[in-house]
């Protein structure tokens, strides 16, 4: 009569059948090649100009607007950034200090974020993550984050850190 295996003999048999367990089977049939993941439109990169042209003033142009260089398409929430809307003095332009100030004055309807307090830096975070992040997608970033006002690059950018960004996109 045959002795069972030890038990440490079956461990790897048994590591290796949880790990087939877990593999993610894909789901192309033979022969087909499977599809790639849907992404939006690669980012770009938007000059003063070309961003006021998204103002939400057009009814067929989608609205963007811009905060901390980050370009968003914020359309989805007409209601809120379109013509006549609450927020549209936000739209067509990098309006950061006015969202970390929660001012729609036009003095703060600009990217400068200098004199700042601590408590107006970190609201600005918090709404560019939970807010802006979380609900619209990111279509590119302002020139001015990129690069310097003389037109040389601005060496603190660095593409791995911005959202969205994936390098194949930019090839």
């Amino acid at each position: 009569m045959a002795r069972p295996a030890p038990w440490w003999r079956l461990r790897p048999l048994a590591a290796l059948a949880l790990a087939l367990a877990l593999v993610p089977v894909p789901s192309a049939r033979a022969g087909q090649t499977p599809r790639p993941a849907e992404r939006g439109p690669p980012v770009r990169l938007f000059t003063e100009e070309e961003l006021a042209r998204y103002g939400g003033e057009e009814e067929d142009q989608p609205i963007y607007l811009a905060v901390k260089g980050v370009v968003f398409d914020v359309t989805s929430g007409k209601e809120f950034y379109g013509r006549g809307a609450p927020y549209n003095a936000l739209a067509g332009k990098d309006s950061s200090r006015g969202v970390a100030k929660m001012s729609l004055d036009p003095a703060d309807l600009t990217h400068d974020t200098t004199g700042l307090t601590a408590k107006e830096l970190e609201a600005l975070d918090d709404v560019f993550s939970k807010v802006y992040k979380a609900k619209y997608p990111i279509v590119g970033y302002t020139a001015r984050r990129i690069l310097n006002e003389d037109g040389s690059p601005n060496l603190d950018f660095k593409p791995e850190d911005q959202p969205h960004f994936d390098i194949k996109d930019e090839f």
